[in-house]
């Protein structure tokens, strides 16, 4: 990855591959990362920049706005916290064998967690559990879901994925963030739809979203949800 700048916009540009169009891409965390054609030289990727300015200029602006609101969230009883799109507060436990349960409609966190090694540790039982639910229910999804793209990944992993939601490599591999589970299961379902197509289209091309069109009709609004709400999946 190579960091440049065109005029005023700072951009991440990635290794050519084999697309036939330059894709450029505000992540969750407001990095602007650009994917050119493989024989696109960095001067001739940095023209395209340029002539997308207003359209970076107008997700920037959107992406700040949607961030402002992002949730913070404390280790404390009452708190709520995301599963499958629901909120569930926190009961701080004593005497529990497990780190984290979900239980009668609460997290139930074992306090000596926090007591013994502070909230990282707590954030870090949150993370292994949500990890552990969502091996299991986008493996479930991904084997429903491949055949109807007419796809078959090579593995399906979970991961952080930093500010990415998923991905899908040269290889067919998929990997899937962990926060995916915060997200209401249709959500979810879209991730994962996504990333099956781009075994297809490795780009965001009309081609791209007509195979995500063919599988998932209301993809559009699910894409907005995900778009619009994002910033609150997270601890």
């Amino acid at each position: 990855m190579n960091a440049r700048r065109i005029r005023d916009i700072d951009y991440q540009l990635m290794p050519g591959s084999d697309r036939k169009t330059t894709d450029i891409v505000i992540e969750r965390n407001g990095d602007i990362i650009v994917r050119p054609p493989k024989d696109y030289s960095a001067e001739q990727v940095d023209a395209v920049v340029e002539s997308k300015r207003m359209w970076v200029y107008r997700n920037l602006a959107e992406w700040r706005d949607l961030n402002a609101t992002a949730v913070v969230r404390e280790w404390v009883n009452g708190e709520t916290f995301l599963y499958l799109g629901r909120c569930y507060r926190l009961s701080l436990v004593t005497g529990q064998e497990a780190d984290l349960i979900l239980k009668e409609g609460r997290f139930c966190l074992n306090r000596e967690l926090i007591d013994a090694r502070g909230t990282e540790s707590a954030k870090k039982a949150f993370e292994s559990y949500y990890s552990n639910k969502c091996l299991q229910r986008i493996e479930q999804r991904v084997k429903y879901f491949a055949p109807k793209v007419g796809v078959q990944p090579t593995s399906v992993k979970v991961r952080d994925m930093g500010y990415r939601w998923a991905s899908c490599n040269k290889d067919n591999a998929l990997a899937f963030h962990w926060k995916c589970m915060m997200a209401p299961s249709k959500i979810i379902d879209y991730i994962i739809v996504h990333e099956l197509c781009h075994i297809h289209h490795r780009n965001h091309s009309d081609a791209f979203w007509n195979e995500v069109d063919k599988v998932m009709l209301d993809f559009r609004e699910r894409k907005e949800w995900l778009r619009n709400n994002g910033a609150n999946l997270d601890l």
